[in-house]
């Protein structure tokens, strides 16, 4: 079988070709511009291959309720030339094929939970910190999804004492992603976050605020395994101060090995390294020709 995979994100569209076992054939990538231009080039790389199936992980919010009118729709996004797109429609009128839908971190926790760091279990966390904040999660082997996806990346974490940033979330401003993301650490601090690699007391603050957003999702959602992606975990002195602040946050209220001794192995890296959101997509593609 041949599966054809879209990431497609607010900074790049990526899009792959692979088999079932979500090994990549062929893959490219082009930057997020207008949506005609940009699915121009969606549609110029797919209609060389004979498909069975598409996934696409989007950026959001999208709709994904399939009784919807706007199912398969970007909606309130503040990418204004995407708000409202019909993403799956406008790919579904070139191939009509089965089109796996869901958000771009909910794809990305379903390639590692099948074969990434969370390879064998039913239950993860994918978070991603970059350009934004995102998670996806992956419960009793299914998708997480409610009332709409989950926007984790926007809830509320306490200020640490001595940041006196505002925050440039559009909608809440401190928020989680409002002083957390890649953005707030260049405004807070004056430097992208590459340039500041030896200041402690910028990672010390980040990991303040996401061990805070850990410690939410564990007593939520009691993964079996947490994900950290994104450009600003490329950081790597940043992940052992979040095992140390998560530790000190739960203060053993949760009692198990894996958020004490061995959190080093619970709170993790992505196996995938940058393909979990692209081997996602080829996995909902497959998802969606099993329906």
């Amino acid at each position: 079988m041949l599966f054809g995979g879209i990431e497609a994100g607010g900074t790049k569209f990526v899009c792959a070709i692979g088999n079932e076992y979500g090994e990549i054939k062929h893959k490219i990538s082009f930057p997020t511009t207008n949506p005609k231009e940009t699915m121009d080039q969606v549609i110029t790389f797919f209609k060389e291959y004979q498909l069975d199936a598409i996934g696409i992980g989007s950026f959001g919010p999208i709709d994904l309720n399939v009784n919807s009118p706007s199912y398969g729709s970007i909606t309130t996004t503040p990418k204004t030339t995407w708000k409202n797109y019909p993403l799956v429609q406008t790919v579904k009128n070139m191939f009509p094929i089965p089109i796996g839908f869901n958000t771009d971190v909910n794809a990305a926790a379903l390639g590692e939970s099948i074969i990434g760091a969370a390879k064998g279990l039913d239950s993860c966390l994918y978070i991603t910190i970059g350009t934004g904040i995102g998670a996806g999660a992956v419960v009793q082997g299914n998708l997480l999804q409610g009332l709409t996806h989950p926007e984790m990346g926007h809830i509320l974490v306490r200020r640490h004492p001595l940041d006196n940033y505002n925050g440039n979330c559009p909608y809440h401003h401190d928020c989680l992603e409002g002083l957390a993301a890649g953005p707030a650490i260049e405004e807070r601090w004056g430097e992208k976050g590459s340039y500041l690699k030896d200041r402690h007391e910028v990672w010390e603050m980040e990991a303040y605020y996401i061990a805070q957003a850990l410690m939410q999702y564990i007593l939520i959602l009691s993964p079996k395994k947490i994900i950290l992606g994104g450009g600003v975990m490329k950081q790597e002195q940043l992940i052992p101060l979040i095992h140390q602040y998560v530790k000190q946050l739960l203060n053993k209220y949760v009692s198990f090995k894996e958020l004490s001794t061995e959190i080093d192995q619970y709170i993790v890296t992505p196996g995938l390294i940058d393909q979990s959101g692209i081997v996602g997509a080829m996995f909902l593609a497959k998802k969606a020709l099993a329906v």
